[in-house]
């Protein structure tokens, strides 16, 4: 038996249309879908599982497989066609998930925001390949995403006990304040070692910092102390989404952001609350759904409506743009640009200190997300010459800003290739490739899966439209040798 039969009788099953559809769409063979289910079951330890091309063929004659193969074959097509191919999309039957392992629709109460957190760091740190954390993990979408999420503007319940205890029998704080400022300040390391480089290279770090922080929360401490160790876990759990995120762990990028929300939530944070959720929509963004990442900036922008300094309503200004350029939708694109423009000008008069978490929000970061917007446009109008030539003046400006700052050499990378794109829209196949090695020098230094896919897709784009010109031609060969398959999370 290879251990990937069907569930039950399979008396009225029906041929798969739908898997059917993504599969012949994908361009694989049934061999090939087969190595890569066994490949991915390996990494998850399910080596019972053993796939080939007669089994593949009975999942399209509409045999339903035992899990974890629902959970594989959405992960694989959802790599495959860069955005979120659920198991129900698939026509295949879900199986129940915890809360623990899976989903986002989790209790919002401190207690089990810390337990959930525990549980979840201590599995990546143990079990993670490739963000598989046991064999349910999966993204979620639409209002499945946006409704839980909606609840972090719901006010928590006000405790039974309305006085307070008295100071006599307080119990003292296990963490003294300079213990505090050090989990903080470390927190604020960290954030620069993934902007430096890449979120490869130190999250599983993270992941252990966040552990030993829920850790802390399960002891007993006083109110103040309590927020402010919510508060690191709400920075530490973004901080370990954005490098999972960046290494191409969407799903485990995912749950760390919902953690994140909800340690924000119990801080009382809500500035840091609408930075989480504008990370939640950059990842739907890059999964192809653009109306979930509006939806996220919305609630993001509402929340924080009262409360965010403005280099953080400029950023979410920046964030909105690009999902309606996402969306092919221009007026409200250019009038979002505006607005992150003209709120970004009052963040150097801002007269209070900003959290160092929107600091990389710069004038470089402004220009980068105004340009993609632009560029997005572009593509989304049909390659259009006017939007890739608003695109070049303004992408040019966050590259020679970014050309300075050491610290963000990711950044620098990802606007690169940007520049590098909107040269091929312009038919400038020949200053592309120049920007595009560029790009590759640095990639070879940080550990972004996203910087390299994001080079692939587009030295791919310039083969394609431009394969015979040599300048082409060397950047290809050249990528092939230099640049790295995958990198691996650690």
């Amino acid at each position: 038996m290879g251990g990937s039969g069907g569930s039950g009788a399979n008396a009225e099953k029906r041929p798969n249309d739908m898997l059917t559809s993504w599969f012949v769409r994908s361009g694989w063979s049934k061999g090939e879908l087969a190595r890569q289910v066994n490949r991915r079951a390996r990494q998850l330890g399910a080596h019972h599982i053993s796939t080939d091309t007669s089994r593949v063929r009975r999942w399209l004659d509409g045999e339903n497989p035992r899990e974890p193969i629902p959970r594989i074959l959405s992960e694989l097509f959802s790599e495959r066609f860069g955005c979120v191919v659920a198991v129900e999309d698939l026509g295949l039957r879900p199986t129940h998930r915890t809360p623990a392992s899976s989903g986002v629709d989790l209790p919002w109460t401190g207690p089990q925001t810390v337990a959930l957190m525990s549980e979840f760091s201590r599995s990546d740190l143990m079990l993670a390949r490739r963000g598989f954390l046991g064999a349910s993990l999966v993204l979620s979408a639409g209002p499945a995403l946006i409704e839980p999420m909606q609840r972090w503007l719901v006010p928590s319940p006000s405790t039974p006990q309305e006085e307070p205890e008295p100071a006599a029998s307080r119990r003292p704080a296990r963490l003294s304040e300079p213990e505090l400022d050090l989990l903080e300040s470390t927190t604020v390391m960290f954030r620069q070692w993934d902007a430096q480089c890449g979120g490869g290279l130190r999250r599983k770090a993270v992941v252990g910092q966040l552990h030993e922080v829920t850790d802390l929360l399960q002891e007993p401490q006083s109110e103040a102390t309590a927020k402010r160790l919510f508060k690191v876990a709400g920075e530490l759990a973004e901080l370990a989404g954005w490098m999972s995120y960046d290494v191409g762990l969407q799903p485990t990028a995912q749950k760390y952001f919902v953690l994140a929300l909800h340690a924000a939530k119990e801080a009382g944070e809500k500035p840091l609350g609408s930075y989480i959720l504008s990370s939640m929509s950059r990842q739907m963004i890059h999964l192809g759904r653009p109306d979930d990442a509006l939806e996220l900036i919305h609630l993001a922008q509402y929340g924080s409506r009262d409360c965010a300094g403005p280099r953080t309503q400029a950023m979410l200004y920046a964030m909105e743009a690009r999902a309606y350029a996402s969306m092919g939708q221009p007026g409200k694109c250019k009038r979002a640009v505006r607005m992150a423009e003209d709120t970004f000008a009052d963040a150097e008069d801002f007269g209070e200190p900003e959290p160092d978490w929107i600091r990389f929000f710069s004038e470089a970061e402004l220009n980068g997300e105004n340009a993609h917007s632009f560029r997005d446009l572009a593509y989304v109008a049909g390659r259009s010459p006017a939007y890739a030539s608003l695109a070049e003046p303004v992408m040019d400006r966050a590259v020679q800003l970014f050309e300075k700052d050491q610290e963000h050499q990711r950044s620098y990378a990802l606007n690169l290739i940007g520049k590098a794109t909107v040269h091929l829209l312009q038919r400038e196949p020949e200053q592309s490739t120049v920007l595009a090695g560029q790009a590759l020098d640095i990639a070879k230094k940080v550990r972004s899966e996203r910087v390299n896919t994001r080079l692939r897709k587009t030295v791919d784009t310039a083969v394609r439209d431009f394969g015979d010109v040599a300048e082409v031609v060397e950047i290809t060969e050249r990528l092939a040798i230099e640049m790295p398959e995958t990198v691996e999370a650690v």
